[in-house]
């Protein structure tokens, strides 16, 4: 039986040809192809087109890649016998903010050559966490009402919203995010995952008292896995190389600030890991949905943000300070604010609150617009 078993896990060959590495590989060679014609290109409008295009192709082959991490990264920790709980809480959470953590990692080494990135890089995070927690959070609910664990907001709700406002507290006391404050944020989400990980036996206790059982299916080699890891990281570093530099290209050439760019295309962008697994998760009727959303915005505003400041300090430039100060950020905290009360209501999400939630979303985008139009002076 076990080696009937074995046969019939697949093998890296195999993999290599699968529709998920072909389909990587061919929007590797369309951005490279994009980018070339880009630096040949004369014409403005041709320009503008073919931005958005590999901005798009750039979006697509940064959440499949992610796709392909997250896969190898669950098998290689099923083969390593870890609970269900704890691989949704450290490796699916870190998988589904690769993104980000790559788009900020990837602004911050750009830094010293652009300034203007921060915005991008800070833009991002808030908007990633504002998005997660209004527009995807509602969308799944209102496809699906959500039942919601006491423990999940106690501990892990109180930890999103605490990591959102240290980060805060950092951003705006002295000069900005430093090496030190970068590094004590990474700690700190360190910290938090050896605390899951000793204590897994008890959460993992807690999840099938709740009647929740996740098959766990290992059907490639361990090989396999360890080759998805590899490749999934590497083109996930270069489409965040190449979204990075054609956000910060369109906000030049449309005259839109960064931290916008940031908080829009870019938040939205690298967030729809999080609603693809959000949305599998709540067609199951399975908690999960909501523990990988808010499991991700603990490592956003902790490891991601944290990484990048480590890689180069983080500060808000003058031309979106207001901006991010007065509209982006109070509204990441009104965003998670209300939707933690909608957790504590009777520990379950109602379709009408879903729709609530993404009403929050759009409210935003209003006001962003008319910012940027000049209706609203800050």
């Amino acid at each position: 039986m076990g080696e009937e078993a074995a046969s019939k896990e697949t093998g890296i060959p195999q993999l290599v040809f699968s529709n998920t590495l072909v389909l990587n590989g061919a929007l590797f060679l369309g951005i490279l192809a994009l980018h070339t014609v880009l630096k040949d290109s004369d014409s403005t409008i041709n320009n503008n087109w073919l931005s958005f295009a590999l901005l798009a192709m750039a979006l697509a082959l940064l959440i499949k890649s992610a796709d392909v991490f997250i896969e190898g990264a669950k098998g290689l920790a099923y083969r390593a016998g870890l609970p269900e709980v704890v691989i949704g809480l450290t490796i699916v959470s870190i998988g589904t903010s690769l993104p980000e953590i790559l788009v900020t990692s990837t602004a911050a080494a750009d830094i010293p050559s652009n300034p203007q990135i921060g915005d991008l890089a800070i833009g991002g995070i808030y908007g990633s966490i504002l998005v997660q927690i209004t527009l995807i959070l509602g969308v799944v609910v209102a496809f699906r009402g959500v039942k919601v664990r006491p423990s999940w907001l106690k501990r892990d709700g109180f930890i999103m919203f605490a990591s959102i406002g240290l980060l805060t507290l950092f951003l705006f006391t002295g000069e900005g995010l430093n090496r030190i404050e970068g590094a004590f944020l990474m700690s700190l989400y360190i910290a938090y995952i050896y605390w899951l990980l000793s204590h897994r036996d008890e959460i993992l206790e807690e999840e099938l008292s709740g009647g929740e059982q996740v098959e766990r299916k290992v059907t490639r080699t361990t090989a396999s896995y360890a080759f998805m890891v590899t490749s999934g990281l590497l083109l996930a570093l270069f489409a965040a190389h190449h979204l990075v530099n054609v956000a910060s290209d369109m906000a030049y050439a449309f005259n839109v600030p960064h931290a916008v760019i940031g908080t829009t295309v870019s938040g939205l962008g690298t967030s729809l890991p999080e609603l693809t697994i959000a949305f599998l998760a709540a067609k199951r009727s399975q908690g999960v949905a909501i523990g990988t959303l808010i499991g991700s915005n603990i490592t956003d505003p902790l490891l991601s943000i944290g990484f990048a400041a480590v890689i180069n300090p983080l500060a808000l430039t003058e031309a979106s300070y207001a901006l991010t100060a007065y509209i982006i950020i109070p509204a990441t905290f009104v965003g998670t604010g209300v939707a933690l009360l909608m957790m504590r209501s009777q520990y379950e999400f109602k379709r009408w609150e879903g729709v609530i939630l993404i009403l929050i979303y759009l409210i935003f985008l209003s006001v962003l617009a008319a910012e940027h139009q000049g209706y609203l002076v800050l």
